[in-house]
């Protein structure tokens, strides 16, 4: 079968204590209800410096300087100094940037002149851009930026704040002043989620030498909506991330599906490359202003740094079968219907077990299940727990119940064919997708035959339904076959005898 590949993936984390503290939920109800509650007068003091974000190994794992099975060797907590790593922000799937190279993004994919920059932030980021691989060959244009006093006046007129520690750097102005939609607060989290999306797209082309001009279409799947009081939610970030970052021939849409959107967004760009619809397709998500510092009460109370202190991003580009590089295999999907219910076990045998059985799959051919990898040090003081192993035990017991697993085995499975969780708590993030790239190298140098990526969402949470939702599929090492009886070179031959066919046919017509 003709299945369609994963060619390339980036991941990228942006550090922004400054955006928590103005724009998280946690951070903007609190202020709301009080604003001299004392979680917010402690914040500072729980907020990382930018290097001890990027030595942070979670983070490293993400953007794919060290793979999943290392953080097991790393001592924990992996926050503490002592078990820092001596690494770099540039990693093999993508990069971790600060927040003042961020802002130059923010204003760079701001098309209605809402970023206002000051002149003195304006001044200095000409250097941070001329240094980065990326923005250095981006046309930016700053220009000098305002005056403070200026800033000052917009935040009067409901601007969101942008700071650099104690220092106002610039602000985000409302786009119309009484459609809520359009508030300063809102554009925020869109421009944020935008620009961070870009920065991945930006990534996957820079660290897999993609032509963007060759992306027919963009599925942009973050928990974002971006609309007016006509239309809310209405789109469409997918076009607005390709005219930043420079894909002239693509169309694009948006998938929302809570924390499931990546999981129905990589299926359909699998269905439009299957269907020949479309040759080159990217899902792209940029990260959520909201879920910045949203466990932070309880991180300050358990005396840890807020965790949750950056931004998650990422792309994968999904093409027609090139013989390499690993493949969808687009009969193995599993789906949370409306009627299968929302108790665990009726949610992982509709995502894992039944697929696989229809497929004549036992548990353990799956040598790698990556289900919802949120960091389990950021969860676990927040009450969740950690919910990566709490699915692979799940998974593990329904392979007990089907006798495809003895009781005993149950922890060596959880152990041999799950890993520690790594995503940043960004909703939709880390529910499957952060170890598409890391399963693309482990299976290009024959470590990784076979994974299952597993999306799952709570759809109750929009007050429209009480159903839960979920969505599988499953990527394989390529077995340079295109078709089940063609391989590369037979193909090459065909192409060969095609040409030389139309070269004769040309001659006897001249002749």
């Amino acid at each position: 079968m003709n299945y369609p590949v994963i060619k390339g993936s980036s991941y990228i984390l942006v550090h922004t204590p400054n955006i928590l503290k103005q724009g998280g939920s946690t951070q903007t109800t609190t202020r709301a209800k009080n604003p001299d509650d004392e979680y917010l007068t402690q914040i500072d003091n729980n907020l990382r410096k930018f290097d001890d974000f990027v030595a942070y190994a979670p983070n490293q794992v993400y953007i794919g300087n060290i793979t999943p099975d290392k953080l097991e060797e790393i001592d924990t907590p992996w926050y503490s100094k002592e078990n820092l790593l001596a690494t770099n922000r540039y990693g093999e799937l993508g990069e971790i940037m600060p927040e003042d190279e961020f802002f130059i993004l923010l204003k760079y994919v701001d098309v209605f002149d809402l970023v206002i920059l000051s002149e003195e932030f304006s001044k200095n980021a000409k250097g941070l851009i001329e240094d980065h691989p990326i923005l250095s060959e981006m046309d930016i244009e700053l220009g000098s930026g305002e005056p403070i006093e200026n800033i000052n006046k917009y935040i009067e007129e409901h601007a969101e704040p942008l700071y650099l520690g104690d220092k106002l750097a610039g602000c985000i102005k409302q786009a119309h002043k009484s459609d809520i939609n359009l508030s300063s607060h809102v554009i925020l989290e869109n421009l944020v989620s935008k620009a961070s999306a870009v920065l991945a797209l930006k990534n996957l082309a820079y660290k897999n030498d993609i032509d963007l001009t060759e992306v027919d279409y963009i599925l942009e799947c973050s928990e974002e909506a971006c609309g007016d009081i006509n239309q809310r939610g209405g789109g469409n970030f997918a076009k607005s991330i390709g005219e930043m970052a420079g894909c002239t021939n693509a169309t694009g849409s948006d998938v929302r599906s809570f924390c499931a959107g990546p999981a129905h967004a990589m299926v359909n760009a699998a269905a439009l490359v299957k269907s020949e619809i479309c040759e080159n397709v990217v899902v792209v998500a940029g990260g959520s202003v909201a879920k910045l510092g949203m466990n932070g009460k309880d991180h300050v109370k358990n005396n840890i740094p807020i965790l949750e202190d950056g931004l998650g991003g990422f792309a994968i580009l999904v093409s027609k079968n090139d013989g390499v590089n690993p493949v969808i295999r687009t009969d193995i999907v599993g789906r949370h219907s409306v009627g299968t219910g929302s108790s665990p076990q009726a949610v992982i045998s509709s995502l894992v077990t039944d697929p696989l059985e229809k497929n004549g799959i036992s548990i353990k051919d799956i040598d790698k299940y990556s289900v919802e990898m949120q960091n389990p040090e950021i969860t676990k003081p927040a009450g969740a727990g950690n919910v990566p192993e709490a699915n692979y035990k799940m998974i593990a017991a329904l392979g007990v119940k089907k006798g495809e697993l003895e009781r005993k085995e149950l922890m060596d499975f959880v152990n041999s064919h799950g890993m520690p969780g790594f995503a940043p708590t960004q909703g939709h993030i880390p529910s499957g997708v952060p170890f598409i790239g890391h399963a693309r190298q482990l299976m290009s140098e024959g470590k990784l035959n076979r994974a299952m990526i597993i999306g799952k969402g709570s759809l109750f949470l929009g007050r429209m339904t009480n159903l839960f939702d979920g969505v599988s599929f499953v990527i394989e090492k390529n077995s340079g076959k295109i078709n089940e009886n063609e391989n590369i070179n037979d193909k090459e031959i065909k192409n060969m005898i095609a040409e030389a066919m139309r070269d004769i046919a040309e001659n006897m017509i001249t002749e």
